[in-house]
């Protein structure tokens, strides 16, 4: 069984989809969230996982990432799409819009972040995170479906499980970062470290709470009605990613990255 694209998302995403077929991966670093789930869009295979468990029941700082990603790559995943929910730090990013990241900030702590633990010295550049094809191919995508899209972004990724203290997301604003989410890290830099195209689509549903001072604080239900009110918005933008990913990579290195990042 092998897959093309692989998708982070829930069953609203590939529930729609027919012959869906359930497949469990053991891998080196353990189980991942769930089951993977594979389905056909537009001639590709793909190949979707809950990264929080089909209940979301796993919270972020407890995702083993590693094992996500290995078993994408046991089906021969190249490209991950990784959707997620975010809060706006900055004014012009409103409940409801995109946002493709270009650059995250990791300030987690703790989370096992690389495969490469030795023998072999192992540097990943981190420079350029996530994939300059895909994201142009993600962009376009938002401009066919007429969804408000912001080309660039940084995201900030904090530990969680708890939300940001006012104080906190001041500075996380007064720096000029976009969006803060809690499972962006490690999850796109494992990516790279595997060679897959990695692309982000940050899906605002709140502003955060240290933004205009007078921001109602926010909660996980909050968060989820955006997400569920514009699930429909995302999901045809990954479909139509889907169909837009050329069967091989034309513009990027992302299949060369360990080429420079060891000492042989």
């Amino acid at each position: 069984m092998k897959a093309d694209i692989g998708i982070f998302g829930g069953s609203g995403f590939y529930s729609l989809l027919d012959d869906v077929e359930e497949i469990k991966i053991k891998t080196p670093y353990g189980d991942p969230s769930d089951s993977l789930f594979l389905g056909n869009i537009e001639g590709k295979k793909v190949a979707f996982l809950p990264r929080h468990g089909r209940k979301h029941s796993i919270p972020p700082h407890k995702i083993n990432y590693r094992a996500n990603l290995w078993a994408m790559k046991e089906l021969g995943v190249t490209r991950i799409i990784s959707p997620c929910a975010v809060g706006s730090l900055q004014k012009k990013l409103k409940p409801g819009d995109f946002v493709i990241s270009d650059q995250y900030i990791d300030r987690t702590r703790g989370r096992i972040d690389t495969f490469y633990d030795g023998p072999v010295a192992t540097h990943v550049s981190a420079a350029d995170p996530y994939c300059s094809e895909l994201r142009e191919l993600t962009i376009k995508a938002t401009v066919k479906n007429k969804i408000t899209c912001h080309k660039t972004g940084t995201i900030v990724v904090i530990q969680g499980p708890r939300f940001s203290t006012k104080s906190e997301s001041k500075w996380f604003t007064s720096m000029g970062w976009s969006t803060i989410n809690m499972s962006q890290y490690p999850e796109a830099h494992l990516a790279r470290e595997l060679e897959m195209c990695v692309v982000n689509i940050a899906l605002v549903t709140d502003y955060d709470c240290g933004l205009v001072g007078d921001v109602a604080p926010v909660s996980h239900a909050a968060v989820m009605k955006v997400f569920e009110q514009n699930l429909d918005k995302l999901r045809k933008v990954l479909f139509t990613v889907c169909s837009l990913i050329p069967e091989k990579r034309k513009k990027c290195k992302c299949g060369e990255t360990l080429k420079h990042a060891r000492f042989t």
